[in-house]
């Protein structure tokens, strides 16, 4: 039996060993509203039963006055491949992505939003069974939703290494968040730096990364050292790497590849020690095959290839985030000891159902804009303001199988030996296409080894 932390919060028990039976993936319901309240329900092939329960009865207990004592019903459909959730009777009726539900079943999609009398709980189905990283800060990339816990599990695997990190994610997923975690986890002694790809014309993001000697062009009165050697012994972040000028790519990758630096107007070379971490919202994989991202620099990007979940990919983690945004500005505004801000059901349902096309960043202007617009800190649906809009859900195509981690120089040489320099088999032994792994092979100088390379 989950505890709740406040006053009329819902309880509810977890279940017992995985799941089993001819359900394929696991799958859960996690409660997250109202504020405060904890607690998760493993579903399984059986029938379960949701309501406010008497002790000894069948059922997963939901201990809230606005629920019914049978409210809902969630069984597997061996046949569709997905839980179904009907109402059972319940006296305040219960709610699917917004649309009440009957007697008749309706299938439930990874994220869906329950809604049972004023207690809402967000379905999850997939790989649940990834563990947490305990090292990873819980403050910088917080959450409990199956995709934060794989993003601080992939993260803490990252972060030793030296090999550069690329984060790819929607805009607003906090992928600088996540940069600064991995500079912390790997310990480096220097500095953390950040640069913007898309901030300046090719010329002086040149002369910002790898410096310039004093007279080297017209206005460069003095010699500046640049980002690479300023990052001397820390991290170097080059964010919206997607941006980055084709005529530059060839010196960043000597610079990753050699960690050696040729600042503008000088002769020789510098050896650098500095982690690379690139970031961008862009897909480099597809950039690259159309020619407008150099292959070898992505294949090198992407040694640690980590994937930030939107925003509607991890629910369960929306309306904290919420709370963590509206702490924060009321901190800065010298206001922390006034109440926090609250939502109603309704209210808290569309938050959850909206699109948020601008991921933390959207949540965080809406944080700011009830705090100067709305006089009462407890809103209901209709003080949201008109561009949180919930637009109906799109039906969700089956998730993708997670993409294997990028392999080692090692363990890549070895598979290629094991399948006689087959690149087709070595390719379907990752999982990959035949093209990424001559990525693979020419970003780790593996030379004399493969056949059968694609036509390009």
């Amino acid at each position: 039996m989950a505890s709740s932390t406040s006053a009329g919060a819902p309880t509810v028990s977890r279940a017992r060993g995985r799941s089993k039976g001819p359900l394929a993936l696991r799958a859960r319901l996690c409660v997250v509203y109202p504020p405060g309240a904890t607690g998760t329900i493993e579903l399984a092939a059986e029938r379960v039963q949701l309501g406010r329960m008497q002790a000894g009865s069948a059922g997963r207990p939901l201990d809230h006055s606005t629920v019914s004592r049978r409210h809902c019903a969630v069984v597997w459909d061996a046949r569709l491949g997905a839980h179904l959730v009907s109402d059972v009777g319940s006296r305040n009726g219960s709610w699917l992505d917004g649309a009440r539900v009957d007697a008749m079943p309706r299938p439930l999609a990874s994220g869906a939003v329950l809604r049972l009398g004023d207690v809402i709980l967000v379905y999850e189905c997939g790989e649940l069974d990834a563990p947490d990283a305990p090292g990873v800060s819980q403050e910088a990339i917080p959450g409990q939703a199956a995709a934060t816990r794989l993003l601080r599990a992939q993260l803490a695997r990252a972060a030793p290494d030296r090999a550069p990190v690329l984060l790819c994610g929607e805009t607003g997923t906090g992928k600088e968040f996540a940069a600064a975690e991995l500079h912390r986890l790997s310990g480096r002694p220097g500095p953390l730096l950040v640069f913007n790809c898309a901030a300046l014309s090719p010329h002086l993001v040149e002369s910002q990364l790898f410096g310039h000697q004093r007279g080297a062009f017209t206005g460069a009165t003095e010699s500046l050292p640049g980002l690479f050697r300023s990052a001397e012994g820390g991290t170097l972040v080059l964010d919206e790497i997607g941006e980055l000028a084709l005529e530059l790519q060839p010196k960043l990758l000597r610079a990753v590849q050699e960690s050696e630096v040729h600042p503008v107007g000088s002769p020789r070379g510098l050896r650098v020690d500095v982690r690379m971490v690139a970031a961008t919202h862009r897909d480099l994989g597809a950039l690259a095959e159309s020619g407008a991202f150099r292959r070898d620099l992505y294949a090198r990007l992407s040694l640690w290839e980590v994937r930030l979940p939107a925003l509607r990919e991890r629910r369960v983690d929306l309306l904290a985030w919420i709370e963590r945004f509206d702490q924060g500005q009321r901190e800065r505004r010298g206001q922390s000891a006034s109440a926090p801000l609250r939502f109603d059901p309704e209210a808290a349902e569309a938050l959850l159902l909206a699109p948020w096309p601008e991921n933390l960043r959207g949540l965080d202007r809406l944080v700011h804009e009830i705090a100067h617009d709305q006089p009462s800190w407890q809103c209901s649906r209709a003080d949201l303001p008109r561009w949180v809009a919930v637009r109906p859900p799109a039906p969700r195509q089956p998730e993708p199988a997670p993409r294997p981690q990028v392999p080692t120089r090692e363990e890549l040489i070895r598979v290629l030996e094991q399948m006689k320099g087959s690149v087709r088999a070595t390719a379907k032994h990752f999982q990959r296409e035949r093209r990424q792994i001559y990525r693979w092979m020419e970003a780790y100088s593996i030379e004399g080894m493969g056949r059968g390379r694609p036509r390009s």
